[in-house]
């Protein structure tokens, strides 16, 4: 199980009242637990370890204790309390103390509907840190010349996160590239389609011009490259310089990174480290890395926005078509279509110092020529965070995740 529940209970207390209250609070809560009491070996080890102040008279306890369990966990102590029997006397004291040491902490409290949400929403943000740690990110080249504002501070990456970033020169996956073989178009488009979350390419596509078929071989050539440097340096995800391969093979890595996406391993555009860290994060939570993409056009009156690029994640659109690559016009392009509603934009920093989360709504889609391929018009919820954008950006790139996300992206942040 997910979450464990550890117990402080005050010796002057009834032991045989305190276990039936315990007993009939906890099975209000309707979540899936394993009842620790008061042995603490182990804590610090789940996606998600509450305190059970079950009675008053235990802030003594919970204090010698605490030098051990900050020991074995750097998380926020979660208080989880009833209310009877002075338990949330007791919290209010602890959380106190525990905010005049400068340790992060809080109270759970509350009618049952909102206890089980709070705990969903905990167990959910615990099991994302899970996945983080410990995970490795590649950059493959060096970020674009034009990202020269996307710092990345790696010590603090992987001391929040667990996040290790791993450098590989762009001359590894061209000399990958010389040696993979050639794909045939229609073996590859069968074989190669994703998992039943992402549309096969050879029942969604419309047909293919003459010179997107001449380039799909080689797009499907960089996908297999890329699955061998994966596999390689054992990575969970990528960005790549991908303006590089125009020049290097004649064709792009788009197609390569909507279909690695949409397979559950994190793929960048153009080494853009924290939008890889953005889409990392995201993916830990919600299972999806979300659409790295350029605000194109923002109205700061109405809110509404323009997003593209030139790459989506097949798993994240309801159908696709291939196009050539908009700036260059070679290569494998894909223009996707999300499914309209609410929708989440968000990035972090490079140092993990600041973020942005805004909810909206996708109103529609586009297939402008003169843009890149996948275009989105979301009209944010508050207008007023258009505002960010146009004053205080973190890049240019950011990441459109479906549905609505902020409580769970704060929480992890």
């Amino acid at each position: 199980m997910n979450i464990s529940i550890y117990t402080l209970t005050s010796e002057l207390h009834d032991e045989q009242a305190v276990s039936n209250n315990t007993q009939e609070f906890l099975n209000s809560l309707q979540v899936e637990y394993q009842l620790k009491g008061s042995d603490y070996s182990d804590y610090g080890s789940h996606a998600l370890d509450l305190i059970y102040v079950r009675t008053g008279g235990t802030e003594g306890i919970f204090r010698r204790l605490l030098p051990e369990l900050q020991k074995k966990s750097r998380t926020p102590f979660r208080l989880l309390t009833s209310g009877k029997s002075n338990s949330l006397a007791a919290s209010l004291e602890i959380l106190s103390y525990l905010r005049q040491h400068n340790i992060q902490g809080e109270i759970i409290h509350g009618s049952a509907e909102y206890i089980n949400h709070r705990l969903t929403v905990l167990e959910q943000v615990g099991l994302a840190k899970q996945r983080l740690a410990g995970c490795r990110l590649g950059i493959i080249g060096q970020p674009s010349d034009w990202l020269i504002a996307s710092y990345t501070n790696r010590e603090t990456v992987k001391w929040r996160c667990g996040i290790e970033l791993v450098d590989i020169p762009m001359k590894d996956l061209l000399a990958t590239l010389e040696v993979s073989p050639s794909p045939s178009n229609e073996g590859n488009l069968k074989s190669h389609s994703s998992d039943d979350s992402s549309p096969a390419f050879d029942d969604t596509i419309p047909p293919l011009s003459e010179k997107l078929q001449e380039a799909l071989p080689g797009a499907l050539r960089i996908y297999e490259g890329l699955k061998t440097i994966i596999a390689r340096h054992h990575l969970q995800g990528f960005t790549m310089r991908c303006f590089d391969l125009l020049t290097a093979v004649r064709n792009t890595g788009c197609l390569a990174l909507a279909k690695l996406n949409s397979e559950g391993v994190v793929a960048g555009c153009e080494g853009d480290v924290p939008a890889m860290l953005s889409m990392k994060i995201a993916q830990s939570l919600t299972g999806f890395s979300g659409f790295q993409a350029n605000p194109s056009r923002i109205n700061p009156e109405t809110g509404e926005m323009l997003f593209s690029h030139c790459t989506i994640p097949l798993n994240m659109v309801e159908r696709y078509e291939f196009d050539t690559h908009f700036e260059s016009g070679i290569g494998i392009g894909i223009r996707g279509y999300m499914q309209e509603g609410p929708v989440t934009i968000f990035k972090v920093s490079g140092d993990l110092s600041r973020h942005f989360i805004a909810e909206g709504e996708l109103i529609r889609s586009e297939a402008k020529p003169d843009l890149c391929r996948t275009q989105q018009i979301i009209k944010l919820d508050d207008k007023g965070q258009a505002n960010y954008f146009l004053r205080d950006p973190i890049g240019n790139h950011h990441i459109i995740l479906a549905g609505r996300q902020r409580e769970l992206l704060e929480e992890i942040l």
